[in-house]
């Protein structure tokens, strides 16, 4: 019995020692295989007390525009945190919506700045047109009577006439009649100056229907006065040109015979015109009556005419999009001829001192317009901006940028384009800022990867 409890002690030894061995053995073989001590695992969490301060968040493609808050871009990408310390938010180093280009570099692309400022905009629109006479001074010759052209004193069409100048003379058994209407009577109104009462009453008013049935015909008064003062009639009367100028159009023909109303004659005064400019629609807006305007003539090399915008047609023409607009000119010599064209330039503009930069620092993409700004010497920055009405060669800015400041106006497609380069390949992943290697924690050494234990 003795013998037996020895050997069931002996066997319990053993295999605790064994044990004991193993669990050693094992141990040991993880500690060779993760080295002499263990190394923490770097993480990326920060130490407690050291977090870093967000500023923005901007697009991750580089693209201008930031947010204060987490957000989207249109491609559904998150836009990538600018922390306050950065390497592009270092002292002297470029922020993370600039971009940093060496002076040698700058001077081979040719970049030249001109600062904004406040400046008149002074803007022209031009316009095609064409010379018409003026309607005001248009006059129709057209006798109220029926009867016969009995001689033509004016008989060619184009001919300058001058105020009161004899055009034509006419024959009309009525105007014959009315003359000796008009003639009995006022001699019967001498007659009976003497007698009074109700006989020199009627007389008067019969010669007084008569005076204005002459009248009523357009027969100048200097005609009345000859035919009361001779008492007799003519056989033809003699019709005038009204105003002087140029005859525009001439119906009547030696014996022709014509009608109450009908046009014989037209004769038009040029020595002031109208000229009728076709001004786009998109301009209109900006055109009111009272500005100047100028034109130039095809047929007078170097010749330019000073007019002022009278009228602004409430019509525009669905044809070509365009909206009359009346200048009226004076024509001294009247050179200017009715249906000649004529090149418009019409002066629009702000009236007052505005916020203005070069029309060449703005890109255009279609949907938004940026400027890109010298913020320091090398150093640039690309902003969005909203313009208003524009002036060759200048451009108002009514946001985005601030007087004296410093605008790209040459090669700023070429700036932009390298912006938007290190802008994208910032945003690829494996690098922050603009082109800059993402840097890792120099203070926390990067594990190794652990290895199976067997």
């Amino acid at each position: 019995m003795k013998q037996g409890a020895n050997i069931a002690l002996g066997v319990i030894a053993v295999a605790l020692v064994a044990a004991a061995g193993g669990y050693w053995f094992g141990h040991r073989n993880t500690a060779d295989s993760h080295g002499a001590t263990a190394t923490p695992i770097a993480s990326s969490t920060p130490i407690e007390g050291t977090e870093r301060k967000i500023l923005y968040y901007r697009n991750a493609m580089g693209l201008p525009g930031t947010s204060p808050t987490p957000k989207k871009d249109a491609m559904g990408m998150d836009y990538a945190p600018v922390f306050a310390d950065a390497e592009g938010n270092r002292a002297g180093e470029p922020a993370a919506n600039q971009i940093s280009i060496s002076t040698e570099k700058v001077q081979k692309l040719g970049v030249r700045t001109e600062a904004a400022s406040l400046r008149a905009l002074g803007r022209i629109v031009r316009a095609e047109g064409r010379i018409e006479p003026d309607e005001r001074r248009i006059f129709t010759i057209s006798p109220k009577f029926e009867g016969y052209v009995e001689r033509l004193h004016v008989n060619v069409t184009g001919q300058p006439v001058s105020k009161g100048q004899p055009l034509f003379e006419v024959y009309s058994p009525e105007l014959v009649s009315a003359q000796h209407e008009y003639a009995i009577a006022a001699q019967g109104v001498q007659a009976m100056k003497d007698a009074g009462g109700e006989a020199l009453s009627g007389m008067k008013q019969l010669a007084e229907s008569s005076l204005m049935r002459l009248e009523n015909w357009d027969i100048s008064a200097e005609q009345v006065k000859a035919l009361a003062n001779s008492g007799e009639a003519r056989r033809t009367l003699t019709f005038r040109s009204p105003v002087a100028g140029i005859v525009t159009e001439k119906k009547a023909l030696q014996g022709m015979r014509f009608m109450p109303g009908e046009a014989l004659y037209q004769v038009a005064d040029l020595s002031s015109v109208w000229v009728i400019a076709d001004v786009f629609e998109q301009d209109i807006g900006l055109v009111q009556a009272g500005a100047k305007a100028k034109i130039k003539i095809n047929a007078y090399p170097g010749k330019v005419y000073e007019g002022r915008i009278t009228y602004v047609y409430p019509t525009l023409k669905a044809e070509t999009r365009t909206v009359p607009v009346r200048v009226e000119f004076a024509n001294p010599g009247q050179l200017l001829k009715p249906a000649m064209f004529a090149q418009v330039e019409l002066s629009v503009g702000h009236p007052g001192q505005v916020l203005a930069v070069p029309d060449s620092a703005v890109i255009d993409s279609g949907t938004r317009r940026i400027v890109i700004v010298q913020v320091q010497a090398g150093r640039f920055e690309p902003r969005e901006v909203k313009l208003g009405p524009r002036s060759d060669p200048y451009v108002q800015v009514l946001e985005g940028v601030k007087e004296g400041e410093q605008v790209v106006v040459a090669a700023n497609f070429l700036i932009d384009a390298e912006s938007n380069l290190e802008a994208a390949v910032s945003g690829m992943g494996g690098h922050t800022g603009h082109g800059s290697p993402a840097k890792t924690d120099a203070a926390a050494p990067a594990a190794k990867p652990a290895a199976a234990a067997h």
